[in-house]
Protein backbone atom coordinates (compact mmCIF):
# COMPACT_ATOMS: atom_id res chain seq x y z
CA UNK A 1 0.00 0.00 0.00
CA UNK A 2 1.62 3.44 -1.20
CA UNK A 3 2.10 6.02 1.43
CA UNK A 4 0.75 9.27 1.21
CA UNK A 5 3.03 12.52 1.55
CA UNK A 6 3.28 15.99 0.40
CA UNK A 7 0.81 19.04 -0.24
CA UNK A 8 -2.87 17.22 0.39
CA UNK A 9 -6.49 19.19 -0.34
CA UNK A 10 -9.00 18.10 1.65
CA UNK A 11 -11.43 18.52 -1.23
CA UNK A 12 -14.40 20.40 -1.35
CA UNK A 13 -17.54 18.90 -2.66
CA UNK A 14 -19.87 20.69 -5.23
CA UNK A 15 -23.68 19.91 -5.19
CA UNK A 16 -26.87 19.86 -7.19
CA UNK A 17 -29.76 22.40 -6.46
CA UNK A 18 -30.95 19.94 -4.73
CA UNK A 19 -27.95 18.91 -2.37
CA UNK A 20 -27.26 15.70 -4.02
CA UNK A 21 -23.53 15.86 -4.76
CA UNK A 22 -22.38 16.24 -8.27
CA UNK A 23 -20.47 13.86 -9.78
CA UNK A 24 -19.00 15.18 -12.72
CA UNK A 25 -18.36 18.30 -10.66
CA UNK A 26 -16.00 16.58 -8.10
CA UNK A 27 -14.12 14.67 -10.81
CA UNK A 28 -12.94 17.69 -12.58
CA UNK A 29 -11.90 19.46 -9.51
CA UNK A 30 -10.22 16.55 -7.77
CA UNK A 31 -8.50 16.18 -11.20
CA UNK A 32 -7.89 20.22 -11.05
CA UNK A 33 -6.50 19.78 -7.68
CA UNK A 34 -4.00 16.83 -8.78
CA UNK A 35 -2.76 19.22 -12.12
CA UNK A 36 -3.11 23.06 -12.01
CA UNK A 37 -4.00 22.59 -8.35
CA UNK A 38 -1.00 22.25 -6.86
CA UNK A 39 -1.40 19.34 -4.83
CA UNK A 40 0.07 15.83 -4.50
CA UNK A 41 -2.93 13.59 -3.28
CA UNK A 42 -6.30 14.92 -1.98
CA UNK A 43 -8.87 13.98 0.82
CA UNK A 44 -12.05 12.89 -0.41
CA UNK A 45 -15.23 13.54 1.85
CA UNK A 46 -13.37 14.86 5.34
CA UNK A 47 -14.83 18.36 7.00
CA UNK A 48 -14.27 20.52 4.46
CA UNK A 49 -16.32 17.80 1.88
CA UNK A 50 -18.85 18.00 5.01
CA UNK A 51 -19.20 14.44 4.93
CA UNK A 52 -21.21 14.07 7.71
CA UNK A 53 -23.72 15.94 6.59
CA UNK A 54 -24.36 13.01 4.17
CA UNK A 55 -25.98 9.64 3.65
CA UNK A 56 -23.69 6.37 3.38
CA UNK A 57 -25.12 5.81 0.26
CA UNK A 58 -24.33 9.47 -0.98
CA UNK A 59 -20.64 8.91 0.36
CA UNK A 60 -20.24 5.30 -1.09
CA UNK A 61 -21.62 6.96 -4.78
CA UNK A 62 -19.31 9.79 -4.45
CA UNK A 63 -16.53 7.02 -3.74
CA UNK A 64 -17.76 5.34 -6.43
CA UNK A 65 -17.63 8.19 -8.84
CA UNK A 66 -13.79 9.04 -8.15
CA UNK A 67 -12.93 5.39 -8.43
CA UNK A 68 -14.03 5.15 -11.60
CA UNK A 69 -12.88 8.10 -13.30
CA UNK A 70 -10.15 7.34 -14.06
CA UNK A 71 -8.22 9.05 -11.23
CA UNK A 72 -4.93 7.88 -9.63
CA UNK A 73 -6.29 6.55 -6.36
CA UNK A 74 -2.80 5.93 -4.96
CA UNK A 75 -2.91 9.79 -4.61
CA UNK A 76 -6.67 9.48 -2.84
CA UNK A 77 -7.45 9.19 0.82
CA UNK A 78 -11.43 9.00 2.02
CA UNK A 79 -13.12 10.13 4.97
CA UNK A 80 -14.86 6.94 6.24
CA UNK A 81 -15.60 7.81 9.98
CA UNK A 82 -19.16 8.00 11.48
CA UNK A 83 -20.87 7.54 14.52
CA UNK A 84 -21.93 3.60 14.08
CA UNK A 85 -19.12 1.13 13.77
CA UNK A 86 -21.56 -1.12 11.17
CA UNK A 87 -21.48 2.38 8.98
CA UNK A 88 -17.54 3.22 9.54
CA UNK A 89 -16.69 -0.66 8.75
CA UNK A 90 -18.72 -0.14 5.60
CA UNK A 91 -17.35 3.08 4.25
CA UNK A 92 -13.83 1.52 5.00
CA UNK A 93 -14.53 -1.62 3.46
CA UNK A 94 -15.39 -0.16 0.20
CA UNK A 95 -12.51 2.19 0.29
CA UNK A 96 -10.09 -0.44 0.40
CA UNK A 97 -11.73 -3.10 -2.17
CA UNK A 98 -12.42 0.71 -4.61
CA UNK A 99 -8.53 0.93 -4.42
CA UNK A 100 -7.87 4.64 -2.17
CA UNK A 101 -4.43 4.58 -0.95
CA UNK A 102 -6.27 5.54 2.58
CA UNK A 103 -8.86 5.67 4.65
CA UNK A 104 -9.31 8.90 7.53
CA UNK A 105 -11.52 7.64 10.44
CA UNK A 106 -12.80 9.71 12.38
CA UNK A 107 -13.27 8.67 16.29
CA UNK A 108 -16.59 7.31 18.05
CA UNK A 109 -17.80 10.98 18.13
CA UNK A 110 -21.50 10.89 19.86
CA UNK A 111 -20.58 9.67 23.52
CA UNK A 112 -18.05 11.53 25.02
CA UNK A 113 -15.47 10.45 27.94
CA UNK A 114 -14.64 7.45 26.38
CA UNK A 115 -11.21 5.18 28.06
CA UNK A 116 -8.23 4.80 26.07
CA UNK A 117 -8.32 1.26 25.65
CA UNK A 118 -11.97 1.18 23.90
CA UNK A 119 -11.22 3.65 21.78
CA UNK A 120 -8.44 1.59 20.96
CA UNK A 121 -10.57 -1.40 20.80
CA UNK A 122 -13.35 0.27 18.22
CA UNK A 123 -10.48 0.61 15.62
CA UNK A 124 -9.21 -2.81 16.68
CA UNK A 125 -12.94 -3.66 15.79
CA UNK A 126 -12.52 -1.58 12.36
CA UNK A 127 -9.40 -3.04 11.42
CA UNK A 128 -10.54 -6.51 11.70
CA UNK A 129 -13.78 -6.40 10.28
CA UNK A 130 -11.91 -4.69 7.00
CA UNK A 131 -9.05 -6.15 6.57
CA UNK A 132 -8.00 -2.37 6.07
CA UNK A 133 -4.84 -1.23 4.84
CA UNK A 134 -3.25 2.56 4.96
CA UNK A 135 -5.56 3.11 8.06
CA UNK A 136 -5.36 7.03 8.70
CA UNK A 137 -6.76 8.44 12.02
CA UNK A 138 -8.83 12.05 12.19
CA UNK A 139 -7.35 14.02 14.86
CA UNK A 140 -10.77 16.96 15.03
CA UNK A 141 -11.69 17.39 19.26
CA UNK A 142 -13.19 21.07 18.92
CA UNK A 143 -16.00 19.02 16.02
CA UNK A 144 -15.50 15.57 17.73
CA UNK A 145 -14.88 16.42 21.32
CA UNK A 146 -13.27 13.25 21.25
CA UNK A 147 -9.54 12.77 20.73
CA UNK A 148 -7.05 10.40 19.75
CA UNK A 149 -4.78 10.83 22.49
CA UNK A 150 -1.09 9.89 21.71
CA UNK A 151 -0.66 6.88 23.85
CA UNK A 152 -3.80 5.52 22.01
CA UNK A 153 -1.98 6.29 18.33
CA UNK A 154 1.15 4.68 20.09
CA UNK A 155 -0.79 1.51 21.19
CA UNK A 156 -2.86 1.22 17.79
CA UNK A 157 0.55 1.40 15.96
CA UNK A 158 1.97 -1.16 17.74
CA UNK A 159 -0.83 -3.46 17.62
CA UNK A 160 -1.47 -2.58 13.26
CA UNK A 161 2.07 -2.22 12.27
CA UNK A 162 1.96 -1.24 8.57
CA UNK A 163 -2.05 -0.84 8.70
CA UNK A 164 -2.10 2.13 11.32
CA UNK A 165 -0.40 4.60 8.38
CA UNK A 166 -0.77 8.03 9.80
CA UNK A 167 -2.93 10.35 11.45
CA UNK A 168 -4.53 13.83 10.57
CA UNK A 169 -4.22 16.33 13.25
CA UNK A 170 -6.95 19.31 12.86
CA UNK A 171 -6.64 20.53 16.31
CA UNK A 172 -4.34 23.60 15.66
CA UNK A 173 -2.03 22.08 18.12
CA UNK A 174 1.23 22.25 16.68
CA UNK A 175 2.87 20.87 20.07
CA UNK A 176 0.83 17.72 19.80
CA UNK A 177 1.73 17.06 16.04
CA UNK A 178 5.14 17.41 17.08
CA UNK A 179 5.20 15.30 19.90
CA UNK A 180 3.75 12.92 17.95
CA UNK A 181 5.97 12.48 15.27
CA UNK A 182 8.59 12.08 18.10
CA UNK A 183 6.70 9.36 19.87
CA UNK A 184 5.34 7.60 17.30
CA UNK A 185 8.03 8.01 14.02
CA UNK A 186 6.34 4.74 12.38
CA UNK A 187 3.28 6.69 10.95
CA UNK A 188 2.98 9.63 8.49
CA UNK A 189 1.41 12.75 11.14
CA UNK A 190 -0.19 15.59 8.64
CA UNK A 191 -1.48 19.38 10.13
CA UNK A 192 -3.98 20.61 8.73
CA UNK A 193 -1.99 23.94 7.69
CA UNK A 194 0.10 25.03 4.98
CA UNK A 195 1.88 27.15 7.32
CA UNK A 196 3.46 24.23 9.02
CA UNK A 197 4.76 23.17 5.54
CA UNK A 198 8.44 24.89 6.92
CA UNK A 199 8.64 22.72 10.11
CA UNK A 200 7.94 19.57 8.31
CA UNK A 201 11.46 18.70 7.68
CA UNK A 202 12.55 19.34 11.34
CA UNK A 203 9.33 17.72 13.14
CA UNK A 204 9.31 14.92 10.89
CA UNK A 205 5.51 15.83 9.74
CA UNK A 206 4.65 13.81 6.14
CA UNK A 207 3.15 16.93 4.49
CA UNK A 208 -0.03 18.93 5.33
CA UNK A 209 -3.99 18.11 4.78
CA UNK A 210 -5.55 21.45 4.53
CA UNK A 211 -8.65 22.89 3.62
CA UNK A 212 -7.19 25.74 2.26
CA UNK A 213 -4.52 24.14 -0.02
CA UNK A 214 -8.14 23.97 -2.48
CA UNK A 215 -6.98 27.05 -3.11
CA UNK A 216 -3.40 27.42 -2.07
CA UNK A 217 -1.76 24.46 -3.65
CA UNK A 218 0.29 25.90 -6.48
CA UNK A 219 2.17 27.98 -3.47
CA UNK A 220 1.88 24.82 -1.16
CA UNK A 221 3.69 22.95 -3.71
CA UNK A 222 6.69 25.39 -3.75
CA UNK A 223 6.66 25.30 0.37
CA UNK A 224 6.59 21.61 0.23
CA UNK A 225 8.94 20.51 -2.94
CA UNK A 226 11.40 23.34 -2.45
CA UNK A 227 11.99 23.25 1.38
CA UNK A 228 14.92 24.62 2.76
CA UNK A 229 14.95 27.43 -0.04
CA UNK A 230 14.32 31.13 -0.46
CA UNK A 231 11.18 30.55 -2.36
CA UNK A 232 9.73 27.86 0.10
CA UNK A 233 10.11 30.27 3.15
CA UNK A 234 8.54 32.83 0.57
CA UNK A 235 5.82 29.99 -0.25
CA UNK A 236 4.90 29.27 3.03
CA UNK A 237 4.35 32.73 3.79
CA UNK A 238 2.53 33.73 0.71
CA UNK A 239 -0.28 30.43 1.48
CA UNK A 240 -0.52 31.45 4.99
CA UNK A 241 -1.36 34.99 3.96
CA UNK A 242 -4.45 33.08 1.79
CA UNK A 243 -5.49 30.81 4.52
CA UNK A 244 -5.18 33.93 7.17
CA UNK A 245 -7.85 35.70 4.56
CA UNK A 246 -9.81 32.65 3.72
CA UNK A 247 -10.56 32.70 7.51
CA UNK A 248 -11.93 36.19 8.45
CA UNK A 249 -15.54 34.76 7.19
CA UNK A 250 -16.81 30.70 7.94
CA UNK A 251 -13.68 28.33 6.55
CA UNK A 252 -16.00 26.05 4.25
CA UNK A 253 -18.06 28.93 2.74
CA UNK A 254 -14.75 30.70 1.90
CA UNK A 255 -13.28 27.66 0.05
CA UNK A 256 -16.51 27.33 -1.82
CA UNK A 257 -16.98 30.58 -2.81
CA UNK A 258 -13.53 31.21 -3.76
CA UNK A 259 -13.92 27.88 -5.86
CA UNK A 260 -16.58 29.39 -7.50
CA UNK A 261 -14.42 32.06 -9.03
CA UNK A 262 -11.74 29.95 -9.69
CA UNK A 263 -14.09 27.44 -11.96
CA UNK A 264 -16.57 29.95 -12.85
CA UNK A 265 -19.50 28.49 -11.73
CA UNK A 266 -21.57 29.70 -8.98
CA UNK A 267 -22.56 26.39 -7.85
CA UNK A 268 -19.97 25.69 -6.16
CA UNK A 269 -21.12 28.62 -3.34
CA UNK A 270 -23.83 25.82 -2.65
CA UNK A 271 -22.83 24.22 1.06
CA UNK A 272 -25.40 21.28 2.20
CA UNK A 273 -27.07 22.63 5.35
CA UNK A 274 -26.63 23.01 8.16
CA UNK A 275 -23.76 25.13 6.83
CA UNK A 276 -24.85 28.06 4.80
CA UNK A 277 -23.23 30.63 1.94
CA UNK A 278 -21.66 33.64 2.67
CA UNK A 279 -23.50 36.80 2.64
CA UNK A 280 -23.28 39.84 0.39
CA UNK A 281 -21.34 41.40 3.26
CA UNK A 282 -19.17 38.49 4.12
CA UNK A 283 -18.40 37.98 -0.05
CA UNK A 284 -16.95 41.31 0.14
CA UNK A 285 -15.05 40.89 3.28
CA UNK A 286 -13.66 37.84 1.52
CA UNK A 287 -12.63 40.32 -1.62
CA UNK A 288 -11.17 42.58 0.04
CA UNK A 289 -8.60 39.79 2.12
CA UNK A 290 -7.81 37.96 -0.91
CA UNK A 291 -7.11 40.95 -2.78
CA UNK A 292 -4.15 41.82 -0.48
CA UNK A 293 -2.55 38.67 -1.00
CA UNK A 294 -0.63 36.55 -3.47
CA UNK A 295 -4.32 34.72 -4.59
CA UNK A 296 -5.40 37.09 -7.56
CA UNK A 297 -1.87 36.70 -8.92
CA UNK A 298 -2.54 33.27 -8.95
CA UNK A 299 -5.53 32.96 -10.85
CA UNK A 300 -5.33 35.82 -12.65
CA UNK A 301 -8.32 37.84 -10.96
Amino acid sequence: MPRLSGVIAAAATPLRDDLSIDHAKLVAHCRWLLGDGGCDAVNLLGTTGEATSFSIEQRLAAMRAVAESGLPMHRFMVGTGASALADAVRLTAEAKALGFAGALLLPPFYYKGIDDESLAAYVDAVIERTGAEGLYLYHIPQSTGVPWPIEVVATLAERHPGTLAGLKDSSGDIAYSTDLAKRVPGIAVFPSSEATLGLAKDRGFAGCISATTNITGPLARIAWHQAGTPAAEAAVAAAGAVRAALSTVTLVAAVKDTLAEIHGDPSWRRPHPPLRPLTEAERRTLGDALAKTEYPRLFGR
